[in-house]
């Protein structure tokens, strides 16, 4: 058996279409059937203009993604939603993050974290947002982002989708870090 550091190493890149069989797989690992959401809105989010969603690959298999997309504050895409493209974006949304539990403790969801948001800084994007479910909050806080309460009764609604313990998270970003 050859040593660990004789692996492949990890390649970041963009989610592609050719990726979405991999990207069920792993979601349905980490969620079951509550949040999974259907190929066919991963691909509608592909074709969005939006979209700038990553994953984490080795030796060509996909081992974790990063559903995000280029939106404003306050604004909630719903479970089963499409990223909804806008002529002036303010915010980094991150919609979905799941790493294949085989591949947990290798610290990939950082490594699909920090290029989005230097691009989001070279955008002149300065925060980010998403909806913590499934007990996330700690998670999220760790990570720079606090709840923040949202008052349209639209965005509620969009909220509510995902279940009682939902909460929309915001983050500011370091402008003194790239």
């Amino acid at each position: 058996m050859s040593p660990l550091n004789d692996e492949p190493s990890c390649h970041v890149r963009p989610l592609e279409r050719a990726d979405l069989a991999a990207l069920m797989l792993i979601q349905r690992a980490c969620y079951g059937d509550d949040y999974a959401e259907s190929e066919s809105v991963f691909a509608r989010r592909i074709a969005s203009p939006a979209h700038c969603s990553l994953v984490v690959e080795r030796g060509g298999a996909v081992l974790a993604y990063l559903a995000a997309y280029w939106s404003v504050a306050g604004k909630v895409t719903p479970l089963h939603g499409d990223f909804e493209a806008c002529a002036a974006p303010e915010v980094l949304y991150l919609h979905d993050m799941a790493v294949h539990p085989a591949h947990a403790g290798q610290r990939l969801a950082d490594r699909l974290l920090a290029p989005l948001r230097s691009l989001a800084r070279q955008r002149g994007i300065r925060q980010s947002a998403l909806v913590s479910v499934q007990g996330t909050q700690d998670y999220w806080r760790r990570h720079g982002y606090l709840p923040q309460v949202l008052r349209d009764p639209a965005q509620l609604q969009r909220l509510a989708s995902y279940g009682e313990d939902a909460v929309y998270m915001q983050s500011v970003f370091d402008p003194d870090h790239t």
